[in-house]
């Protein structure tokens, strides 16, 4: 599922996010959510154990290929105010 030249590649080379399995369908709305989730996940998890967060980049790189900005503020806003329905 995790591409290693995807990890590797430079900061600011933005290549398409590799095929995964879980979401083979054409829609990737879920997708762009459970990488947003696991994104968020990860930084929580990293924090706590006071380890670096740079792993959980590649969530980011995804959920920013795969959602609309606009979803990705709502969210964030959500979280903020803290009415965001995921499980973070």
């Amino acid at each position: 599922m995790l591409d290693i030249d995807f990890q590797k590649s430079s900061k600011g080379k933005w290549p398409t996010p590799p095929f995964d399995p879980r979401f083979p369908n054409q829609n990737q709305t879920r997708n762009c959510y459970q990488n947003f989730l696991d994104y968020h996940r990860c930084v929580k998890s990293m924090n706590r154990r006071g380890k670096s967060t740079q792993p959980c980049e590649y969530y980011f790189r995804v959920f920013h290929s795969l959602c609309p900005i606009s979803w990705v503020q709502r969210w964030n806003q959500q979280i903020k105010d803290g009415t965001f329905p995921g499980k973070i």
